[in-house]
C-alpha cells in the first residue's frame, strides 16, 4: 500500500501480483497481454509477453519485473479513474450558454434583455422591474403598461408608444427614445443620462417630477412641453422646471 500525491490530492493505491488462474482462456490471455502492452507504453518500460493482466473479475496483476512497474501501473490506473470522475463532474456542472441567465422580472419571466422585440405588444401588462437592457424596442406598444423600476438601459425605443405608461423609477440611461410617444406617462424618479435622447418625442402631459436633466436636455424638452398629467395633476412644464 502506498500514497500518491496528485496536485494536493493524496490517492491510495495497492497492486497485487499473481500467476494466471488455471481457468484463464486463450482469448483472455490475448486481451490481458494487450493490456499489459498498453501499461508498458504508459510506463515507458518493457513487459514480458507472458505477463497477463486480469480483466472484469478483478483478479490479480501478474508479477512484473520490479516493484517500480507495479507502482507505475497503479499510477496509470488511478489517473484513468480520476479522468472519468472529472468528465462526469464537468457534464453535471456544464450549462448551455442559452441558459446562462434569466431575463425578465418578477412579473414577466420572458427573456427581454438584449433581444430584438421590434413591434411587440406589451400594452396593459405588469412588467415591474422588467429588464429591457440593450434591447431593440422600436414601435413597441407599451400603452397603459406598468413598468415600475424597469430598465431600458441603452435600449432603442424609437417610435415606441408609452402612452399612459407608469414609468416611475425606470432607468432610461443611454436609451434612444427618439419619436417615442410619452403622452400622459409618469416618469417620476426615473433615471436619464446626458446621452438619453428624446428627440422628436411626444411628451404632452408627461410627469417628469424628480428627474435629473442635463441643461441642454431640459431646454429642448421645455420647447415642446405642454399638458397636464391626468393621474398626478402635474403640468409637464412644471415638472421639468421650465422657466
Amino acid at each position: 500500500m502506498a500514497t500518491l500525491p496528485l496536485g494536493g490530492l493524496s490517492v491510495r493505491y495497492c497492486c497485487r501480483a499473481s500467476l494466471p488462474s488455471p481457468s484463464t482462456t486463450s482469448s483472455d490471455v490475448e486481451v490481458q497481454s494487450s493490456n499489459a502492452r498498453l501499461v508498458s507504453a504508459l510506463s515507458g518500460r518493457s513487459v514480458d509477453r507472458n505477463v497477463t493482466i486480469s480483466g472484469a473479475a478483478g483478479a490479480d496483476l501478474m508479477a512484473t519485473k520490479s516493484s517500480d512497474e507495479q507502482s507505475e501501473f497503479c499510477f496509470a490506473k488511478t489517473c484513468a479513474k480520476l479522468g472519468l470522475i472529472g468528465l462526469a463532474a464537468a457534464a453535471i456542472c456544464y450549462s448551455a450558454p442559452a441558459l446562462a441567465y434569466k431575463g425578465g422580472g418578477p412579473y414577466g419571466m420572458e427573456v427581454t434583455r438584449g433581444q430584438d422585440l421590434t413591434g411587440r405588444d406589451f400594452s396593459g401588462k405588469k412588467l415591474i422591474k422588467q429588464d429591457f437592457k440593450t434591447s431593440i424596442l422600436r414601435q413597441c406598444n407599451f400603452r397603459n403598461a406598468t413598468l415600475l423600476g424597469a430598465s431600458f438601459f441603452d435600449s432603442d425605443l424609437t417610435g415606441a408608444d408609452l402612452t399612459d405608461a407608469d414609468l416611475r423609477g425606470a432607468d432610461f440611461s443611454l436609451a434612444n427614445a427618439s419619436k417615442a410617444n410619452f403622452t400622459n406617462a409618469n416618469f417620476e424618479g426615473a433615471t436619464v443620462t446626458g446621452n438619453t435622447s428624446f428627440k422628436g418625442a411626444v411628451i404632452t402631459g408627461a410627469d417628469f417630477t424628480d428627474v435629473l436633466w442635463r441643461d441642454d436636455q431640459r431646454a429642448y424638452l421645455c420647447k415642446i412641453a405642454d399638458g397636464v398629467n391626468t393621474v398626478t395633476g402635474n403640468a409637464t412644464r412644471d415638472t421639468l422646471l421650465c422657466e
